[in-house]
This record gives C-alpha cells, structure tokens and sequence, in this order.
C-alpha cells in the first residue's frame, strides 16, 4: 500500500491526478461511463436530496402556535444555505434583473449550487482513495467516480450552452424577435450597424458561451495540477534520506494545504462568477430603461416618504 501511495505522488504527469479516467467503453473505445460522470450523478443527488432537506428546515411553521420563531430556521447549515441563496436572489440578481427575478432565480441558483457542489467534490480524493483500494484501476486508468467534472471542457462547454440558451431566450421573450435583433444594432446608423450586429450576434451565440466554459475550465484545471505538483514532490524525494525528505515533505504538504484553502474561496468564487455573468447576460439584452424606470419610481416614493417620516 506505501509503493501505491508513493508511486501515485510521483507520477510523471501531474495532470493525470486531473483528467477525466474511463471505467467502462465500448468494444468501439466509445466511453460509456467515466469518473466526472460518476461526480455529476453524486453532485446532482446531493444538490435534489440536499436543497430538499433545506427546504424541509427553512420551511415556515405555525405562527398561532410558535409567534416569531415559526419564521426562524433553526438549522445553522440550512440557515446558511438560506443566507446564501437570499443574497445571491437580492444583492445580485435583482439590481440587475428586475422584475424578471423570481422567474429565473430558480435556474439560477441551480447553476450556482451545482457548480458549486462541483467544485468542492473536486477537492475530494475520491479517485486517489479508490486507486490505493484498487490497485488494479490504477495501472488501467479507470475509476468509477472521481475527478472534478468542472475541469471539463465538455462539461462546463454543456452548462454554458444552456446559459447561452437562458440568456437568449430571456432577451426573445422580453424583446420580442424583431426587438431582440435591433436590440443588436444599438441604434446605429444603417452603414455601421449591419458590422455592429454581427459582433453582437458572434458575442450571443459564441463569444460568450466561449467565455463562460473556458473561465471555469481553466480556474479549476489550473488549482487542480498544482495541488498534484507540489504532492507530487513529496513522491519523488520518498526514498531518500531524511534530510532530503524531510523538509521537501513539510514545504511541499504547507503549501500544498494553503493552496487548498485558496481552492476551497476559488470553488465558491467560480461558482458564483458564472452565476453572475449568466445574469449580466441577461440584463444586457433587455430595455435598458425598465430599470432606470423603477429606480425613478424608487426614487420618487423615498421623497414621498420622507416628510412623513419626518
């Protein structure tokens, strides 16, 4: 078990620890299941079952018989997954969407929460531990579940396809077809605004979801092969004398545990970046005046109120 673990740290490529591995293909090499398949099944029953738990714990009781505290979630956890989702709903989304908040928190916050779940499994040595308990998957390079599915492209290609997919839908449904493509002219004169357009056009259906994949993409591949290098350390020097070993192993696991705390702040930060651009998206394709509109109105009713209060 000591060779596995030492042979695991010192693998030649550190990216291995990182890419996705296949466990069962086809007899034509198609892949029919991987490790980031095993991930986005687990991530996707924690997000139902756990939000489903929350909802249990946030749900309101019977103010005849409990007064104040029937509104009081009790639960730290859920308490805190309710903060979460109040802030996400209220600091962020709602300046920049509107009226059309509640309609889309749902998606969301899915995208947050799933991401997010995503993430965090990441940083969870499924594939390593089932590596040391099947040595046999280690030399073959399969695992049944495992890895970071948000280091994906594919993955995180499908999540930003259906931002692209929201985001326009959004901007058709708010605008109208004929609104959403003069929406892309800005207003422009006719001998400018055909050029204008295309550029919004390649940014709605390319650029963005492009953008939106590759951020993920590469923020957690990067965090991910640097972990493995610096343990990958730790491997190399294994069987050699202490006085190599040793503070080759205390540099390498200290810095290995702070760019794990900076994983962790990362996972929660990418997580939230995707959610936040998905919602710039939408508001971007919409009548920029609704919302200087209801500030106006905002506005208006705070001097109403004012001599009021006075």
């Amino acid at each position: 078990m000591l060779n596995t673990f030492s042979y695991m740290l010192a693998a030649s490529d550190p990216a291995s620890h990182v890419w996705n591995h296949v466990f069962w293909k086809s007899e034509s090499g198609y892949w029919l299941w991987s490790g980031n398949q095993g991930n986005l099944v687990l991530s996707g029953l924690i997000l139902i079952f756990g939000m489903m738990w929350v909802a249990k714990h946030v749900k309101t009781g019977d103010e005849s018989t409990e007064g104040a505290g029937a509104y009081v979630t009790n639960n730290r956890v859920a308490h805190m997954i309710e903060f979460i989702c109040v802030y996400l709903r209220e600091e962020v989304a709602r300046p920049l969407l509107g009226n059309r908040t509640e309609k889309l928190m749902p998606l969301l916050w899915t995208l947050f929460f799933f991401i997010l779940i995503n993430n965090l499994l990441g940083l969870v040595p499924i594939m390593d531990v089932l590596h040391l308990l099947v040595p046999s998957w280690k030399e073959q390079h399969r695992v049944p579940i495992g890895g970071t599915p948000t280091q994906n492209i594919w993955v995180t290609g499908i999540l930003a396809v259906i931002a692209a997919v929201v985001f326009n839908a959004a901007a058709i449904s708010r605008l109208g077809i004929k609104g959403y493509f003069m929406h892309m002219t800005g207003g422009a004169p006719w001998y400018v605004a055909w050029m204008i357009f295309l550029l919004e056009l390649l940014g709605q259906i390319i650029i963005k979801p492009i953008a939106l994949a590759v951020r993920l993409f590469a923020n957690m591949t990067a965090g991910h092969i640097l972990l493995a290098t610096l343990l990958g350390f730790v491997g190399e020097v294994w069987f050699m004398n202490f006085a190599i070993k040793g503070p080759v192993t205390i540099i390498a696991v200290l810095w290995a545990f702070a760019i794990m705390i900076l994983e962790v702040f990362i996972a929660f930060l990418q997580a939230f970046i995707f959610m936040f651009l998905t919602a710039v998206f939408i508001s971007l394709m919409d009548h920029h005046d609704d919302h200087g509109h209801e500030h106006e109105h905002d506005h208006a009713q705070d001097h109403e109120l004012a001599p009021a209060a006075a």
